[in-house]
């Protein structure tokens, strides 16, 4: 589909692209990119935005069998760059002992760091030094064998194995476990970035200072790719002064969007997304057209925003502007939204969250979702100016360069939690 409004912020990017790829390489000539990133990316034509910057990706084995071998390269050229000398890799995962898929995306990262020329083993904070390690079969046919985790003063390692770089899987909901402190080995992504502490706010807070200098570099307002937001502090949905707090937030917010709409003449309903500060898999994700709404949440919607991940108790939120999707996927044209893959600065493939029963301004991280993969493996560094900016080559090149925007807002935001 065509840009609807014909804001051309797609065609500023493509017909840009040379300029952009040298401001990248810039940019990326001294600094220490995120290992591992996934972003959601939503696409209503008129702005293209991420929405949310994972760290600690599942989701490897929905990628594009085309995209492995892009994958395997990068992950070679940003070891052999950051690290060096490394050759022995310690994976350590989440611990989702019944998910089955979490266990599926594992195996193909694993998969991709053993085809690029390292030594891999996967360690589990599930099992107890002593232990012995646990073969898991999957549906695909795969196997992958967790291993016990020793700490050998400060190192970590497993039985006859020494890993020289350690990297992280597990999100640390629930705070970085006793056996990763003040480990010397290289681990990445950072303890600091884990969700016990990291924040939404403090993430898109970079990447307004990111969107903002590129913006200039290609003479867009920064708003077409970044989503306004506001953030509670000691927050309690069953608060009567933390509902209040939240309502009167909410008003200035859609009004401040709705501003927006009115200078560029959009005839869409501004609305916004309540979410928890901190956590992944779509929890705690309230959409909000009405500020009045948020005075009738019902009981299910406060338990959403009640508890996160890990049952961990939610006292700050992000509300943050709703950006309409519509992308559609299917013959049903079923909506749908972008989420791309990446390896420190590298783009390594993506696919489209689908959900039949969501509307466009709904969350999809959703029961009910389905993932089908682009075919990224050759379109992601290189637009075609000569093709509409629908082509698959440079739509794909617009979302990889918005998710490696969020990638450097990553890196940033490290540097809040020191």
């Amino acid at each position: 589909m065509l840009n609807k409004y014909n804001f051309d912020i797609s065609d500023k990017i493509i017909k840009n692209h040379l300029l952009i790829e040298t401001w990248f390489r810039e940019y990326h000539s001294d600094f220490n990119p995120v290992i591992t990133c996934s972003v959601d990316l939503r696409n209503s034509h008129y702005k293209i935005a991420p929405v949310d910057t994972n760290l600690f990706p599942a989701g490897f084995n929905n990628l594009s069998e085309q995209s492995h071998a892009l994958a395997v390269q990068a992950f070679q050229a940003l070891v052999q760059h950051e690290i060096g000398s490394c050759r022995r890799i310690l994976l350590i995962p989440e611990s989702h002992t019944r998910n089955v898929f979490y266990y599926e995306s594992l195996a193909k990262l694993r998969d991709i760091i053993y085809q690029a020329g390292f030594e891999i083993q996967i360690g589990s904070l599930l099992l107890e030094s002593g232990q012995e390690p646990t073969d898991v079969t999957l549906p695909s046919g795969r196997h992958i064998m967790l291993h016990p985790l020793i700490r050998d003063q400060d190192r970590i390692k497993l039985t006859d194995y020494d890993p020289c770089l350690v990297i992280l899987n597990n999100d640390l909901s629930a705070g970085v476990p006793e056996i990763l402190k003040n480990i010397k080995q290289t681990i990445t992504p950072s303890l600091d970035l884990g969700w016990y502490q990291r924040s939404k706010f403090k993430h898109f807070e970079q990447f307004g200072k990111i969107a903002n200098e590129f913006s200039s570099l290609i003479d867009i307002d920064p708003w077409f790719i970044l989503p306004e937001q506001d953030y509670i502090n000691d927050f309690d949905v069953y608060n009567s002064e933390s509902i209040e707090l939240l309502a009167h937030k909410t008003q200035l917010l859609l009004d401040k969007i709705q501003a927006k709409y009115n200078q560029y003449q959009i005839p869409d309903k501004p609305f916004i997304f309540m979410k928890a500060d901190a956590g992944t898999y779509g929890m705690g994700v309230i959409p909000i057209l009405d500020a009045q709404e948020i005075y009738s949440l019902n009981r299910k919607e406060k338990q959403n925003m009640a508890v996160r991940k890990g049952n961990q108790q939610v006292d700050k939120v992000l509300i943050q502007e709703g950006v309409y999707t519509y992308e559609q996927y299917g013959e049903l044209g079923s909506v749908a939204e972008p989420v791309i893959y990446m390896f420190g600065h590298h783009v390594i493939g993506g696919f489209y969250r689908v959900h039949q029963k969501k509307g466009i301004n709904e969350n999809l991280n959703a029961p009910g979702m389905a993932f089908e993969p682009m075919a990224f493996q050759e379109c992601c560094h290189t637009p075609d100016p000569t093709q509409p900016v629908s082509y698959a080559k440079n739509k794909y090149y617009v979302y990889g360069v918005i998710a490696r925007l969020a990638s450097i807002a990553a890196r940033l935001e490290q540097g809040c939690y020191k």
